[in-house]
């Protein structure tokens, strides 16, 4: 039971780093073409202030994918809660910048 356990809070953890490195690349690339237009000053300033937050999802899914390496169901549990919490944060402020500056459709 623990193994299967701690298979789910491994790819739970797995998929919300993704997630967050996701987050942390796109604001990565929406700075750096907001860097090289004219007038894309507003947009920087939109993003400096994101870091923090990015950063921040990063570093709990991190936190709670290393903690899969117990040989505790209990702390199996709170690694998935603490990396899908991460992932979730990641994903929702995504969605965030991304409704902000959608082009077109």
């Amino acid at each position: 039971m623990g193994t299967i356990v701690n298979l789910i809070a491994v790819v739970i953890a797995i998929a919300s780093v993704l997630a967050a490195l996701g987050h942390d690349a796109y604001l990565a690339l929406l700075n750096n073409a907001a860097a090289k237009r004219a007038g894309g000053a507003p947009v920087a300033a939109y993003v400096r202030g994101r870091w923090a937050v990015a950063l921040g999802a990063t570093a709990v899914a991190l936190v709670g994918w290393a903690m899969t390496g117990a040989d505790s169901i209990a702390v199996d549990v709170l690694a998935a809660l603490v990396a899908g919490g991460g992932g979730a944060v990641a994903v929702k402020s995504l969605r965030e910048t991304q409704e902000r500056y959608r082009i077109g459709g």
